[in-house]
């Protein structure tokens, strides 16, 4: 197999069809080994093959069935995340004290906690599901730091339902009203690709500029805390 294929969202959907893409859903979201996983594009190749033109022409006997799709799909979703954040409440902080290797990093996890802390819990839970990397391993960090499994559940379910339907439903509807769209699909997910990390770049671009600019406030005995109102 071409490792190119596994960033592939076609490859995926015509190789594993429905099932397959359900169960990247599902892993993407709560087992920390699917984190490459192209869900974002995934979803929107998928929402692309309910459109009878646009499955014939990418090779799959039968459209997905939209309505299936939009039921399962948050659903796996959803419950990917419960399992990320039972497994980071159950397991703890020893989760991520593995050193770094190929596919894991300790900035993952990182990222991760500072969306969480610079957003809120509830916030945080929501606008991850947009953010790759980040979606996969907020759920256990959420489950870490101590968010309560009901509050978790609730914010989870709505991310999860606007992420998933509004990724089907982006490309369902351009695979109905763009001509040939199947010709851009490649070039399509690309660009999902590249909006969704823009977020990441970004943080990181942000935090090496405050880091060059930040400089060691002088201690000694003459040094008073000027945060403290005494």
């Amino acid at each position: 197999m071409d490792l190119t294929n596994l960033l592939d969202a076609q490859w995926w959907i015509v190789t594993f069809g429905l099932i397959g893409i359900l169960a990247i859903i599902f892993a993407e979201t709560g087992l920390l080994i699917g984190f490459f996983l192209p869900g974002d594009s995934l979803l929107v190749v998928a929402g692309m093959g309910a459109s009878a033109a646009v499955a014939h022409s990418v090779g799959l006997e039968s459209p997905f069935p939209l309505g299936v799709l939009l039921v399962a799909a948050p659903l796996c979703a959803i419950a990917g995340a419960q399992l990320g954040h039972l497994i980071g409440a159950k397991t703890g902080p020893r989760l991520f004290s593995r050193p770094d290797s190929r596919l894991f990093k300790q900035e993952y996890v990182e990222k991760a906690e500072h969306y969480f802390q610079k957003f809120g819990p509830s916030r945080a839970v929501v606008l991850a599901r947009f953010i790759p990397i980040v979606r996969t391993f907020l759920n256990p960090v959420a489950g870490i730091l101590g968010m309560p499994a009901a509050r978790f559940f609730l914010w989870n379910v709505v991310g999860g339902i606007l992420w998933t339907e509004s990724m089907l439903l982006i490309g369902y509807f351009a695979g109905r009203s763009i001509p040939n769209v199947d010709r851009y699909i490649l070039p399509g997910a690309a660009v999902i690709i590249v909006l969704s990390v823009i977020p990441i770049i970004r943080e990181v671009l942000k935090g090496r500029k405050e880091g060059k600019q930040a400089v060691p406030e002088p201690r000694g005995r003459h040094h008073r805390d000027t945060t403290s109102p005494f």
